[in-house]
Protein backbone atom coordinates (compact mmCIF):
# COMPACT_ATOMS: atom_id res chain seq x y z
CA UNK A 1 0.00 0.00 0.00
CA UNK A 2 1.16 3.43 -0.78
CA UNK A 3 0.38 7.01 0.21
CA UNK A 4 1.45 10.13 -1.40
CA UNK A 5 0.49 13.68 -0.20
CA UNK A 6 -2.98 11.86 1.11
CA UNK A 7 -4.96 14.87 2.28
CA UNK A 8 -8.88 14.57 3.84
CA UNK A 9 -11.00 17.35 5.41
CA UNK A 10 -14.71 17.04 7.09
CA UNK A 11 -17.31 19.82 8.31
CA UNK A 12 -18.63 19.55 11.44
CA UNK A 13 -21.97 19.92 12.33
CA UNK A 14 -21.06 23.47 13.50
CA UNK A 15 -19.55 24.39 10.05
CA UNK A 16 -16.28 23.97 11.35
CA UNK A 17 -13.55 22.41 8.34
CA UNK A 18 -11.31 20.17 10.18
CA UNK A 19 -8.46 18.77 8.43
CA UNK A 20 -8.21 15.04 8.95
CA UNK A 21 -5.30 14.65 7.35
CA UNK A 22 -2.22 16.97 5.79
CA UNK A 23 -0.10 15.47 3.07
CA UNK A 24 0.58 12.19 4.71
CA UNK A 25 2.59 9.84 2.38
CA UNK A 26 3.36 6.12 3.96
CA UNK A 27 4.28 2.97 2.35
CA UNK A 28 3.74 -0.69 3.45
CA UNK A 29 5.91 -3.24 1.75
CA UNK A 30 4.19 -7.30 1.22
CA UNK A 31 3.91 -9.04 4.83
CA UNK A 32 5.03 -7.59 8.31
CA UNK A 33 2.89 -6.09 10.91
CA UNK A 34 2.86 -2.26 10.30
CA UNK A 35 1.00 0.13 13.18
CA UNK A 36 -0.55 3.54 13.71
CA UNK A 37 -0.45 5.68 16.52
CA UNK A 38 -1.08 8.82 17.91
CA UNK A 39 -3.84 10.85 20.49
CA UNK A 40 -7.09 10.94 19.86
CA UNK A 41 -8.74 12.68 16.70
CA UNK A 42 -5.08 12.10 15.08
CA UNK A 43 -6.45 10.94 11.50
CA UNK A 44 -5.82 7.41 12.64
CA UNK A 45 -9.23 5.51 11.52
CA UNK A 46 -9.70 8.13 8.47
CA UNK A 47 -6.60 7.03 7.33
CA UNK A 48 -7.72 3.25 7.60
CA UNK A 49 -10.95 3.93 6.01
CA UNK A 50 -9.13 5.49 2.74
CA UNK A 51 -7.20 2.61 2.60
CA UNK A 52 -10.37 0.34 2.72
CA UNK A 53 -12.08 2.39 -0.03
CA UNK A 54 -14.89 3.71 2.43
CA UNK A 55 -14.13 7.21 1.56
CA UNK A 56 -11.91 9.44 -1.02
CA UNK A 57 -8.97 11.96 -0.74
CA UNK A 58 -9.37 15.43 -1.52
CA UNK A 59 -5.88 15.07 -2.41
CA UNK A 60 -2.72 12.97 -3.10
CA UNK A 61 -3.40 9.02 -4.29
CA UNK A 62 -3.92 5.84 -2.64
CA UNK A 63 -3.09 2.59 -3.84
CA UNK A 64 -3.67 -0.92 -2.21
CA UNK A 65 -2.10 -3.86 -3.96
CA UNK A 66 -1.30 -2.14 -6.92
CA UNK A 67 -5.15 -0.12 -7.49
CA UNK A 68 -5.98 3.08 -7.28
CA UNK A 69 -8.70 3.34 -4.27
CA UNK A 70 -10.25 6.26 -5.54
CA UNK A 71 -10.82 4.50 -9.01
CA UNK A 72 -11.82 0.96 -8.01
CA UNK A 73 -12.39 0.81 -4.37
CA UNK A 74 -14.63 -2.08 -4.95
CA UNK A 75 -11.54 -4.15 -6.58
CA UNK A 76 -9.69 -3.51 -2.99
CA UNK A 77 -12.39 -4.82 -0.82
CA UNK A 78 -12.94 -8.18 -2.51
CA UNK A 79 -9.07 -8.89 -1.14
CA UNK A 80 -8.90 -7.45 1.82
CA UNK A 81 -11.05 -7.09 5.38
CA UNK A 82 -11.24 -4.42 7.97
CA UNK A 83 -12.12 -4.60 11.03
CA UNK A 84 -13.80 -1.02 12.48
CA UNK A 85 -13.19 -0.40 16.23
CA UNK A 86 -17.17 -1.01 16.59
CA UNK A 87 -17.61 -4.17 14.56
CA UNK A 88 -20.73 -5.01 13.50
CA UNK A 89 -21.74 -8.43 15.44
CA UNK A 90 -25.40 -9.55 15.67
CA UNK A 91 -26.11 -10.29 19.55
CA UNK A 92 -28.76 -12.32 18.76
CA UNK A 93 -26.99 -14.41 16.84
CA UNK A 94 -24.64 -17.41 17.65
CA UNK A 95 -20.89 -17.40 17.00
CA UNK A 96 -21.99 -19.69 13.85
CA UNK A 97 -24.28 -17.78 12.60
CA UNK A 98 -22.18 -14.71 12.69
CA UNK A 99 -19.62 -16.29 10.74
CA UNK A 100 -22.61 -17.90 8.57
CA UNK A 101 -23.70 -14.19 8.09
CA UNK A 102 -20.33 -12.76 6.76
CA UNK A 103 -19.01 -15.26 4.51
CA UNK A 104 -22.48 -15.43 2.89
CA UNK A 105 -21.48 -11.52 2.49
CA UNK A 106 -18.54 -12.21 1.06
CA UNK A 107 -19.36 -15.24 -1.34
CA UNK A 108 -17.71 -17.77 0.65
CA UNK A 109 -18.28 -21.14 -0.73
CA UNK A 110 -19.33 -24.55 1.34
CA UNK A 111 -15.70 -26.05 0.44
CA UNK A 112 -14.13 -22.72 1.83
CA UNK A 113 -16.67 -22.48 4.46
CA UNK A 114 -15.46 -26.47 5.48
CA UNK A 115 -11.97 -25.93 5.46
CA UNK A 116 -11.89 -22.13 6.84
CA UNK A 117 -14.15 -22.78 9.91
CA UNK A 118 -12.22 -24.82 11.85
CA UNK A 119 -9.12 -22.84 11.54
CA UNK A 120 -10.36 -19.68 12.52
CA UNK A 121 -11.84 -21.94 15.67
CA UNK A 122 -9.09 -22.86 16.75
CA UNK A 123 -7.26 -20.00 16.07
CA UNK A 124 -9.76 -17.87 18.36
CA UNK A 125 -10.61 -20.71 20.78
CA UNK A 126 -14.59 -20.16 20.07
CA UNK A 127 -14.96 -23.86 18.96
CA UNK A 128 -16.38 -24.58 22.38
CA UNK A 129 -18.48 -21.59 22.24
CA UNK A 130 -20.38 -22.02 18.23
CA UNK A 131 -23.99 -22.44 19.84
CA UNK A 132 -23.61 -19.67 21.76
CA UNK A 133 -25.24 -16.35 21.47
CA UNK A 134 -22.99 -13.10 20.55
CA UNK A 135 -24.18 -11.39 22.83
CA UNK A 136 -23.64 -13.62 25.78
CA UNK A 137 -19.91 -13.12 25.03
CA UNK A 138 -17.18 -11.26 26.98
CA UNK A 139 -15.57 -8.39 25.59
CA UNK A 140 -12.50 -10.56 24.26
CA UNK A 141 -14.34 -12.82 22.77
CA UNK A 142 -16.49 -10.80 21.02
CA UNK A 143 -13.27 -8.81 19.21
CA UNK A 144 -11.71 -12.63 18.66
CA UNK A 145 -15.15 -13.59 16.93
CA UNK A 146 -15.36 -10.12 15.07
CA UNK A 147 -11.61 -10.77 14.02
CA UNK A 148 -12.56 -14.50 13.10
CA UNK A 149 -15.52 -12.80 10.85
CA UNK A 150 -13.16 -10.75 8.89
CA UNK A 151 -10.90 -13.82 8.18
CA UNK A 152 -13.74 -15.61 6.57
CA UNK A 153 -12.35 -15.34 2.96
CA UNK A 154 -8.44 -14.96 3.40
CA UNK A 155 -7.79 -11.50 2.71
CA UNK A 156 -4.00 -10.31 1.42
CA UNK A 157 -4.63 -7.22 3.69
CA UNK A 158 -5.71 -7.05 6.72
CA UNK A 159 -6.83 -3.65 8.66
CA UNK A 160 -7.85 -3.28 12.36
CA UNK A 161 -9.14 -0.36 14.04
CA UNK A 162 -8.25 -0.55 17.97
CA UNK A 163 -8.65 -4.17 17.72
CA UNK A 164 -7.84 -4.54 21.51
CA UNK A 165 -9.87 -1.76 23.27
CA UNK A 166 -11.86 -3.05 25.98
CA UNK A 167 -10.06 -6.17 26.25
CA UNK A 168 -8.21 -7.46 29.20
CA UNK A 169 -4.72 -8.07 29.27
CA UNK A 170 -5.47 -11.87 28.54
CA UNK A 171 -7.07 -11.45 25.85
CA UNK A 172 -5.22 -8.85 24.43
CA UNK A 173 -2.43 -11.57 24.71
CA UNK A 174 -4.76 -14.11 22.61
CA UNK A 175 -5.38 -11.65 20.10
CA UNK A 176 -1.93 -10.82 19.00
CA UNK A 177 -1.57 -14.61 19.01
CA UNK A 178 -3.87 -14.26 16.85
CA UNK A 179 -2.04 -11.53 14.98
CA UNK A 180 1.40 -13.14 15.35
CA UNK A 181 -0.09 -16.51 13.41
CA UNK A 182 -1.54 -14.74 10.43
CA UNK A 183 1.91 -12.69 10.03
CA UNK A 184 3.83 -16.05 9.97
CA UNK A 185 1.02 -17.74 6.91
CA UNK A 186 2.28 -14.58 4.62
CA UNK A 187 -0.77 -11.83 5.42
CA UNK A 188 0.20 -7.96 5.15
CA UNK A 189 -1.03 -6.39 9.08
CA UNK A 190 -2.18 -2.66 9.79
CA UNK A 191 -3.52 -1.72 12.88
CA UNK A 192 -4.43 1.14 14.55
CA UNK A 193 -3.97 1.39 18.71
CA UNK A 194 -3.46 3.33 21.98
CA UNK A 195 -1.28 0.89 23.68
CA UNK A 196 1.83 2.00 22.92
CA UNK A 197 3.66 -1.91 23.64
CA UNK A 198 1.81 -3.28 20.52
CA UNK A 199 2.91 -0.44 18.25
CA UNK A 200 6.60 -1.05 19.83
CA UNK A 201 6.12 -4.94 18.64
CA UNK A 202 5.10 -3.92 15.03
CA UNK A 203 7.86 -3.81 12.30
CA UNK A 204 6.73 0.17 11.33
CA UNK A 205 4.92 2.81 12.76
CA UNK A 206 3.07 6.18 11.59
CA UNK A 207 3.27 8.63 14.49
CA UNK A 208 0.00 11.03 13.67
CA UNK A 209 -0.95 13.98 15.68
CA UNK A 210 -3.70 16.20 14.22
CA UNK A 211 -3.50 14.76 11.04
CA UNK A 212 -0.26 15.49 10.51
CA UNK A 213 2.98 12.64 10.20
CA UNK A 214 4.85 13.18 13.20
CA UNK A 215 7.68 10.05 12.44
CA UNK A 216 7.66 6.89 10.43
CA UNK A 217 9.85 4.42 10.74
CA UNK A 218 10.70 1.04 13.00
CA UNK A 219 9.79 1.83 16.72
CA UNK A 220 13.19 1.60 17.72
CA UNK A 221 13.50 5.40 15.83
CA UNK A 222 11.11 6.56 17.76
CA UNK A 223 12.67 5.50 20.57
CA UNK A 224 16.03 7.14 20.26
CA UNK A 225 14.14 10.71 20.27
CA UNK A 226 14.30 9.96 24.07
CA UNK A 227 17.97 8.78 24.71
CA UNK A 228 19.65 10.06 27.76
CA UNK A 229 16.58 11.36 28.73
CA UNK A 230 14.50 8.92 30.63
CA UNK A 231 14.67 7.71 34.45
CA UNK A 232 13.23 5.96 37.08
CA UNK A 233 12.68 8.08 40.29
CA UNK A 234 11.91 6.46 43.79
CA UNK A 235 8.93 8.65 45.56
CA UNK A 236 10.64 9.98 49.38
CA UNK A 237 9.57 7.83 51.83
CA UNK A 238 5.75 8.49 52.88
CA UNK A 239 5.05 9.99 49.62
CA UNK A 240 2.49 8.09 46.86
CA UNK A 241 3.66 7.85 43.46
CA UNK A 242 0.93 9.77 42.31
CA UNK A 243 1.38 12.76 44.71
CA UNK A 244 5.36 12.72 43.16
CA UNK A 245 4.04 12.51 40.04
CA UNK A 246 2.33 15.64 40.45
CA UNK A 247 4.82 17.09 41.72
CA UNK A 248 7.11 16.29 38.84
CA UNK A 249 4.95 17.13 36.47
CA UNK A 250 4.80 20.89 37.50
CA UNK A 251 8.44 20.81 36.95
CA UNK A 252 9.82 23.02 33.95
CA UNK A 253 12.93 20.16 33.39
CA UNK A 254 10.56 16.77 33.15
CA UNK A 255 8.02 16.57 30.26
CA UNK A 256 6.70 13.59 31.38
CA UNK A 257 5.87 11.56 34.74
CA UNK A 258 4.24 8.16 35.25
CA UNK A 259 4.07 5.53 38.00
CA UNK A 260 5.65 2.15 37.01
CA UNK A 261 6.26 -0.38 39.49
CA UNK A 262 5.95 1.44 42.83
CA UNK A 263 8.55 4.18 41.21
CA UNK A 264 7.79 6.72 38.55
CA UNK A 265 9.18 6.83 35.15
CA UNK A 266 10.41 10.75 33.67
CA UNK A 267 11.36 12.22 30.54
CA UNK A 268 13.48 15.11 31.16
CA UNK A 269 13.60 18.35 28.90
CA UNK A 270 17.18 17.62 27.80
CA UNK A 271 19.42 14.74 27.64
CA UNK A 272 21.70 14.25 31.20
CA UNK A 273 24.33 11.89 32.07
CA UNK A 274 24.23 9.91 35.59
CA UNK A 275 21.97 10.09 38.27
CA UNK A 276 19.99 13.07 39.25
CA UNK A 277 18.32 14.27 42.72
CA UNK A 278 14.88 16.04 42.99
CA UNK A 279 13.34 16.43 46.37
CA UNK A 280 15.35 14.20 48.51
CA UNK A 281 14.63 11.23 45.59
CA UNK A 282 17.56 9.82 43.81
CA UNK A 283 16.70 9.64 40.03
CA UNK A 284 18.75 7.31 37.78
CA UNK A 285 18.88 6.49 33.88
CA UNK A 286 17.41 3.81 31.83
CA UNK A 287 16.75 3.01 28.48
CA UNK A 288 14.58 4.87 26.46
CA UNK A 289 11.04 3.01 25.43
CA UNK A 290 8.74 3.44 22.75
CA UNK A 291 6.29 5.60 24.64
CA UNK A 292 9.45 7.25 26.17
CA UNK A 293 10.15 8.58 22.04
CA UNK A 294 6.47 9.19 21.67
CA UNK A 295 5.65 11.42 24.42
CA UNK A 296 8.86 13.56 23.08
CA UNK A 297 7.23 13.78 19.81
CA UNK A 298 3.90 15.31 21.02
CA UNK A 299 5.99 17.95 23.12
CA UNK A 300 7.95 18.76 19.95
CA UNK A 301 4.47 19.28 18.22
CA UNK A 302 3.30 21.64 20.84
CA UNK A 303 1.03 19.46 22.88
CA UNK A 304 1.48 20.84 26.59
CA UNK A 305 2.03 18.51 29.46
CA UNK A 306 -0.86 17.81 32.19
CA UNK A 307 0.03 19.48 35.43
CA UNK A 308 -1.44 19.28 38.64
CA UNK A 309 -2.61 23.02 38.24
CA UNK A 310 -4.29 22.60 35.45
CA UNK A 311 -5.79 19.22 36.43
CA UNK A 312 -7.05 20.85 40.26
CA UNK A 313 -10.47 21.16 40.66
CA UNK A 314 -11.44 25.03 41.02
CA UNK A 315 -14.27 26.39 43.59
CA UNK A 316 -14.11 22.63 45.35
CA UNK A 317 -14.78 22.40 48.73
CA UNK A 318 -13.26 19.63 50.62
CA UNK A 319 -15.25 16.69 51.19
CA UNK A 320 -16.73 17.00 54.76
CA UNK A 321 -15.56 14.15 56.78
CA UNK A 322 -12.56 12.83 58.29
CA UNK A 323 -9.68 11.18 55.99
CA UNK A 324 -9.48 6.86 56.69
CA UNK A 325 -13.66 6.76 57.21
CA UNK A 326 -14.87 3.75 55.66
CA UNK A 327 -17.29 5.52 52.95
CA UNK A 328 -18.07 2.23 50.97
CA UNK A 329 -18.65 -1.24 52.35
CA UNK A 330 -19.51 -4.69 50.35
CA UNK A 331 -19.71 -7.96 52.75
CA UNK A 332 -21.23 -11.02 51.06
CA UNK A 333 -22.12 -9.58 47.73
CA UNK A 334 -23.93 -11.82 45.42
CA UNK A 335 -25.70 -11.80 42.35
CA UNK A 336 -27.57 -14.39 40.20
CA UNK A 337 -28.79 -13.89 36.27
CA UNK A 338 -31.20 -16.97 36.85
CA UNK A 339 -28.67 -20.23 37.39
CA UNK A 340 -25.93 -17.70 36.69
CA UNK A 341 -24.17 -16.55 39.20
CA UNK A 342 -22.26 -12.89 37.81
CA UNK A 343 -20.99 -12.23 41.45
CA UNK A 344 -20.15 -14.75 44.22
CA UNK A 345 -19.65 -13.18 47.94
CA UNK A 346 -17.54 -10.28 47.02
CA UNK A 347 -16.25 -8.12 50.03
CA UNK A 348 -13.83 -5.42 49.88
CA UNK A 349 -13.86 -1.65 51.69
CA UNK A 350 -13.17 1.64 50.48
CA UNK A 351 -12.02 4.79 52.48
CA UNK A 352 -12.70 8.41 52.15
CA UNK A 353 -10.32 9.96 49.48
CA UNK A 354 -8.89 6.68 48.49
CA UNK A 355 -8.82 5.33 44.78
CA UNK A 356 -9.76 2.13 44.77
CA UNK A 357 -9.21 -0.66 41.41
CA UNK A 358 -11.44 -3.21 40.35
CA UNK A 359 -9.11 -5.40 37.66
CA UNK A 360 -10.34 -8.59 36.03
CA UNK A 361 -11.03 -10.22 33.01
CA UNK A 362 -14.17 -9.52 30.84
CA UNK A 363 -16.43 -11.16 32.28
CA UNK A 364 -15.44 -11.22 35.45
CA UNK A 365 -18.42 -9.14 37.48
CA UNK A 366 -16.76 -5.82 37.87
CA UNK A 367 -19.33 -4.04 35.74
CA UNK A 368 -21.68 -6.06 37.57
CA UNK A 369 -20.69 -5.27 41.31
CA UNK A 370 -20.00 -1.36 40.21
CA UNK A 371 -24.05 -1.15 39.79
CA UNK A 372 -25.28 -2.56 42.12
CA UNK A 373 -23.10 -0.06 44.09
CA UNK A 374 -24.43 2.76 42.14
CA UNK A 375 -28.36 0.90 42.75
CA UNK A 376 -28.58 0.23 39.35
CA UNK A 377 -29.38 -3.20 39.57
CA UNK A 378 -31.16 -5.09 42.75
CA UNK A 379 -28.31 -7.42 44.98
CA UNK A 380 -29.47 -11.14 45.12
CA UNK A 381 -27.88 -11.00 48.77
CA UNK A 382 -24.96 -9.53 50.47
CA UNK A 383 -24.32 -6.26 51.96
CA UNK A 384 -24.00 -2.73 50.36
CA UNK A 385 -23.31 0.56 52.03
CA UNK A 386 -22.49 4.06 50.28
CA UNK A 387 -21.85 7.27 52.45
CA UNK A 388 -23.57 5.55 56.07
CA UNK A 389 -26.50 4.56 53.34
CA UNK A 390 -28.15 1.25 52.94
CA UNK A 391 -27.87 0.83 49.34
CA UNK A 392 -30.52 -1.79 49.48
CA UNK A 393 -32.79 -0.44 51.24
CA UNK A 394 -32.31 3.12 49.95
CA UNK A 395 -31.04 3.30 46.73
CA UNK A 396 -32.44 6.71 45.36
CA UNK A 397 -30.75 8.50 48.82
CA UNK A 398 -27.40 6.78 47.92
CA UNK A 399 -26.96 8.06 44.61
CA UNK A 400 -27.35 11.51 45.59
CA UNK A 401 -23.75 10.83 46.71
CA UNK A 402 -22.54 9.34 44.08
CA UNK A 403 -21.29 9.97 40.00
CA UNK A 404 -21.12 7.21 37.62
CA UNK A 405 -19.37 7.29 34.39
CA UNK A 406 -20.28 3.78 32.40
CA UNK A 407 -18.10 2.08 30.61
CA UNK A 408 -19.80 3.24 27.16
CA UNK A 409 -20.55 6.48 25.96
CA UNK A 410 -24.15 7.02 28.00
CA UNK A 411 -24.39 10.46 27.10
CA UNK A 412 -27.35 11.47 24.54
CA UNK A 413 -25.68 11.43 20.92
CA UNK A 414 -27.27 13.90 19.30
CA UNK A 415 -27.81 16.63 21.99
CA UNK A 416 -24.76 18.96 21.76
CA UNK A 417 -21.75 19.25 24.54
CA UNK A 418 -23.53 22.26 25.96
CA UNK A 419 -27.40 20.60 25.69
CA UNK A 420 -25.79 16.86 27.95
CA UNK A 421 -24.22 19.47 30.80
CA UNK A 422 -27.81 21.48 31.08
CA UNK A 423 -29.70 18.31 31.29
CA UNK A 424 -27.46 16.45 33.50
CA UNK A 425 -27.45 19.58 35.68
CA UNK A 426 -31.14 19.90 36.24
CA UNK A 427 -31.57 15.98 36.42
CA UNK A 428 -29.10 16.59 39.62
CA UNK A 429 -31.22 19.42 40.64
CA UNK A 430 -29.44 22.09 39.95
CA UNK A 431 -30.85 25.62 39.00
CA UNK A 432 -30.42 29.01 38.07
CA UNK A 433 -27.10 30.78 38.94
CA UNK A 434 -25.67 27.39 40.72
CA UNK A 435 -26.03 25.53 37.10
CA UNK A 436 -24.78 28.46 35.40
CA UNK A 437 -21.38 28.25 36.81
CA UNK A 438 -20.97 24.48 37.14
CA UNK A 439 -21.54 24.34 33.29
CA UNK A 440 -19.01 27.07 33.16
CA UNK A 441 -16.08 25.01 35.79
CA UNK A 442 -16.97 22.27 33.77
CA UNK A 443 -16.39 23.37 29.89
CA UNK A 444 -13.14 25.16 31.00
CA UNK A 445 -11.91 22.48 33.33
CA UNK A 446 -12.19 20.25 30.65
CA UNK A 447 -11.25 22.28 27.71
CA UNK A 448 -15.21 21.44 26.13
CA UNK A 449 -15.21 24.74 25.18
CA UNK A 450 -14.30 24.39 21.17
CA UNK A 451 -17.07 21.61 21.04
CA UNK A 452 -19.83 23.39 22.77
CA UNK A 453 -22.00 23.50 19.99
CA UNK A 454 -20.97 20.15 18.45
CA UNK A 455 -23.37 17.09 19.01
CA UNK A 456 -21.44 14.91 21.39
CA UNK A 457 -21.79 11.86 18.92
CA UNK A 458 -19.31 13.51 16.61
CA UNK A 459 -16.73 13.84 19.53
CA UNK A 460 -13.60 12.37 19.85
CA UNK A 461 -12.92 9.81 21.84
CA UNK A 462 -10.53 11.40 24.24
CA UNK A 463 -13.65 14.28 24.30
CA UNK A 464 -16.83 12.09 24.92
CA UNK A 465 -14.74 10.73 28.27
CA UNK A 466 -14.18 13.90 29.19
CA UNK A 467 -17.76 15.19 29.08
CA UNK A 468 -19.21 12.47 30.48
CA UNK A 469 -16.59 13.19 33.61
CA UNK A 470 -17.68 16.46 33.74
CA UNK A 471 -21.38 15.54 33.28
CA UNK A 472 -20.78 12.97 36.53
CA UNK A 473 -19.08 15.73 38.86
CA UNK A 474 -21.44 18.47 38.15
CA UNK A 475 -23.38 17.64 41.20
CA UNK A 476 -20.08 17.48 43.45
CA UNK A 477 -20.24 14.12 44.72
CA UNK A 478 -18.33 12.73 47.23
CA UNK A 479 -18.26 9.16 45.65
CA UNK A 480 -17.37 8.67 42.12
CA UNK A 481 -17.66 5.57 40.13
CA UNK A 482 -15.62 5.29 36.44
CA UNK A 483 -16.41 1.90 34.55
CA UNK A 484 -13.04 1.59 32.39
CA UNK A 485 -13.19 5.07 31.86
CA UNK A 486 -9.62 5.40 29.52
CA UNK A 487 -10.58 2.48 27.16
CA UNK A 488 -9.51 3.59 23.63
CA UNK A 489 -7.60 6.95 25.74
CA UNK A 490 -4.56 7.48 24.22
CA UNK A 491 -1.35 7.98 26.53
CA UNK A 492 -1.85 11.87 26.85
CA UNK A 493 -5.33 11.85 27.56
CA UNK A 494 -4.86 8.82 29.78
CA UNK A 495 -1.99 11.13 31.79
CA UNK A 496 -4.57 14.00 32.14
CA UNK A 497 -7.75 12.03 33.20
CA UNK A 498 -5.70 10.52 36.27
CA UNK A 499 -4.14 14.08 37.18
CA UNK A 500 -7.78 15.29 37.65
CA UNK A 501 -8.20 12.03 39.75
CA UNK A 502 -5.27 12.57 41.86
CA UNK A 503 -6.93 16.19 42.31
CA UNK A 504 -9.96 14.92 43.23
CA UNK A 505 -8.97 12.46 45.76
CA UNK A 506 -6.81 15.04 47.56
CA UNK A 507 -10.19 16.86 47.71
CA UNK A 508 -11.57 13.73 49.90
CA UNK A 509 -13.18 12.64 46.75
CA UNK A 510 -13.64 8.61 46.71
CA UNK A 511 -12.53 6.80 43.57
CA UNK A 512 -13.96 3.53 42.55
CA UNK A 513 -12.16 2.90 38.93
CA UNK A 514 -12.51 -0.31 36.79
CA UNK A 515 -9.70 -0.51 34.04
CA UNK A 516 -8.47 -2.88 31.58
CA UNK A 517 -4.90 -1.06 31.37
CA UNK A 518 -3.10 -2.82 34.44
CA UNK A 519 0.26 0.24 34.49
CA UNK A 520 -3.25 2.60 35.74
CA UNK A 521 -3.35 0.06 38.62
CA UNK A 522 -0.53 2.17 39.83
CA UNK A 523 -2.30 4.95 40.72
CA UNK A 524 -4.64 2.92 42.90
CA UNK A 525 -4.45 3.20 46.66
CA UNK A 526 -5.73 -0.65 46.81
CA UNK A 527 -7.02 -2.54 44.39
CA UNK A 528 -8.65 -5.97 44.45
CA UNK A 529 -8.52 -8.67 41.00
CA UNK A 530 -11.73 -10.45 40.08
CA UNK A 531 -12.30 -13.34 38.05
CA UNK A 532 -15.61 -15.51 37.94
CA UNK A 533 -17.00 -13.19 40.12
CA UNK A 534 -15.10 -13.80 42.92
CA UNK A 535 -12.09 -11.75 44.48
CA UNK A 536 -8.52 -13.31 43.75
CA UNK A 537 -6.54 -10.61 45.48
CA UNK A 538 -6.63 -7.44 47.04
CA UNK A 539 -4.29 -5.32 48.60
CA UNK A 540 -1.92 -2.36 47.32
CA UNK A 541 -0.23 -2.32 43.81
CA UNK A 542 3.41 -3.41 46.18
CA UNK A 543 1.21 -6.21 47.50
CA UNK A 544 -0.77 -7.35 44.23
CA UNK A 545 2.95 -7.17 42.18
CA UNK A 546 4.37 -9.49 44.68
CA UNK A 547 1.99 -12.40 43.52
CA UNK A 548 4.05 -12.41 40.61
CA UNK A 549 7.11 -14.21 42.09
CA UNK A 550 9.75 -11.68 40.01
CA UNK A 551 11.34 -8.80 41.79
CA UNK A 552 11.07 -6.49 39.08
CA UNK A 553 7.31 -7.83 38.02
CA UNK A 554 4.58 -5.33 37.15
CA UNK A 555 1.02 -5.34 37.93
CA UNK A 556 0.04 -7.09 34.50
CA UNK A 557 2.39 -9.67 35.49
CA UNK A 558 0.55 -10.15 39.07
CA UNK A 559 -2.53 -10.37 37.34
CA UNK A 560 -1.90 -12.68 34.50
CA UNK A 561 -0.19 -14.72 37.12
CA UNK A 562 -2.90 -14.99 39.77
CA UNK A 563 -5.90 -15.25 37.12
CA UNK A 564 -4.02 -18.10 35.37
CA UNK A 565 -3.19 -20.00 38.64
CA UNK A 566 -6.79 -19.55 40.22
CA UNK A 567 -8.44 -20.85 36.72
CA UNK A 568 -6.00 -23.70 37.13
CA UNK A 569 -6.77 -24.65 40.69
CA UNK A 570 -10.61 -24.64 39.39
CA UNK A 571 -9.98 -27.36 36.78
CA UNK A 572 -11.09 -30.69 37.65
CA UNK A 573 -8.45 -33.45 38.29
Amino acid sequence: MQLDGVSKSFRRATGEIVLALDNISFSIGKGGLAALAGPDGAGKTTLLRLLAGLMKADGGSVTVLGIDAGLVPQAIQSRISYMPQAFGLYDDLTVEENLDLYAGLHGVSAGAKRTQYPRLMEMTGLAPFKARLAGQLSGGMKQKLGLACTLVRSPELLLLDEPTVGVDPLSRHELWEIIHQLIREGMTVLLSTSYLDEAAACDRVLVLNEGKKLAEGPPEQVSRLAEGRTFLAQPPAGTKPRDFQARLLDEPSFIDAVPERGQLRLISQAARSGPLRFAGAAINPVPARFEDGFMVLLQHAGRAKPTQADARPRDEPAIGGTEGDVVVEVHDLCRHFGQFLAVDHVSFSVRRGEIFGLLGPNGAGKTTTFRMLCGLLPATSGTLTVASTDVRQNSASARQHLGYVAQKFSLYGQLTVAENLDFFARAYGLGGGKKRQRIALALSEFQLGPFVALPSAQLPGGFKQRLAMAAALLHRPEILFLDEPTSGADPFARREFWQRITALAATGVTVIVTTHFMPEAEYCDRAAILDGGKVLAQGTPAELRAHADAPSASVEDAFIAIVLEARARALPD
